[in-house]
């Protein structure tokens, strides 16, 4: 494919509107998207930052500070911001990067908005291809902010190196920290809007569970106190993302989460040209309505159907062989 080889080189030369395209292609998938991913697999060329925490805890306004502070540790910022589906469109409703707009111009500084067309995780499904992307680009911090959906956000965790958790007062946090499946997602807690007067009770909570869940391990995810509003904090936070990054370099961690997320995409393209091969040879859209009537008229079960189109699959693949 020529053109997704003309692409690739100049998402290489790290061409914006190349990177652009690029990401549109992965996030739309099918054999352009993968050619695309086969000619800029790279993994571990950038240092990847999970932003997550609930709907109003003001993670983009954050991301938007910290940007600058991290200029002077990175060459080039990407930000991938994860928006809510349009429910007429698909689309990504812009209103993460609308708060980042104060970047618009910069050379050095790469913000995109990414539909979740609804999937779990906080994260879009295309996200750790966009990753790839950007990475292949020249950006060698990428930030990933997720939706903003609770519990649910775990996924962010395979395809970040460090996570951050930002949490409010005044959203229920306090019930919501003491949920295991949030606090271990974190590496750092963000208390943002610490200028609120319920904001040192939230931190209190916060860390009272993380000497619990930590008093025995090596790292300790430190609570750091920000304020967009007043603009405070922020050096600190991008300190204590600084620390924890040289600290799983230091420890094998990093490489160790390098390896992880080289498996899981050697097990999602598996999977995936798997379920192509079935879907060819039992010819499933067109086959599923039958096997539906024959097990409401009695005359199959799911489990009968199952065993007869495993053989049958076992039969072709020997003949292709």
């Amino acid at each position: 494919m020529k053109k997704i080889s003309e692409i690739s080189e100049k998402i290489i030369q790290g061409d914006i509107r190349a990177i652009a395209r690029g990401i549109s292609l992965v996030e739309n998938g099918g054999e352009e998207g993968e050619e695309l991913l086969k000619n800029l697999y790279v993994e571990g060329r950038s240092y990847i930052l999970g932003i997550t925490g609930p709907p109003g805890a003001g993670k983009s306004s954050l991301i938007n500070l910290l940007i600058d502070k991290f200029k002077e540790h990175f060459n080039k910022v990407a930000v991938l911001a994860i928006d809510p589906s349009s429910p007429f469109t698909g689309g990504a409703i812009l209103g993460d990067r609308i708060r980042m707009q104060t970047h618009t111009g910069d050379p050095n500084v790469y913000i995109r908005s990414m539909a979740s067309r609804g999937h779990l995780g906080g994260i879009a499904g295309a996200t750790k291809d966009a990753i790839k992307v950007v990475s292949a680009g020249g950006y060698d911090l990428v930030i990933v902010e997720t939706v903003g959906v609770g519990q649910s956000e775990i996924d962010v965790v395979k395809l970040a190196d460090t996570t951050v958790l930002v949490l409010v007062p005044g959203l229920g946090d306090e019930i919501q920290a003491m949920k295991s499946g949030i606090m271990e997602i974190g590496d750092l807690f963000v208390i943002n809007k610490s200028d609120k007067p319920e904001s040192e009770k939230l931190a209190t909570t916060v860390r009272w569970i993380v000497d619990e869940h930590y008093k025995d391990s090596e790292y300790k995810p430190p609570i750091i106190p920000t304020s967009v509003y007043k603009n405070e904090g922020i050096g600190d936070a991008v300190r204590d993302i600084i620390k924890h990054k040289e600290y799983i370099y230091r420890t094998g961690i990093h490489t160790n989460k390098i390896k992880l997320r080289i498996k899981d995409d050697i097990n999602s393209l598996l999977e995936r040209k798997l379920n192509d091969f079935i879907q060819k040879h039992i010819k499933y859209p067109e086959k599923i309505e039958k096997w539906v009537e024959q097990v409401y008229r009695g005359e199959s079960t799911p489990f009968e159907i199952i065993k007869s189109i495993h053989e049958n699959l076992i039969i072709d693949v020997k003949e292709e062989i």
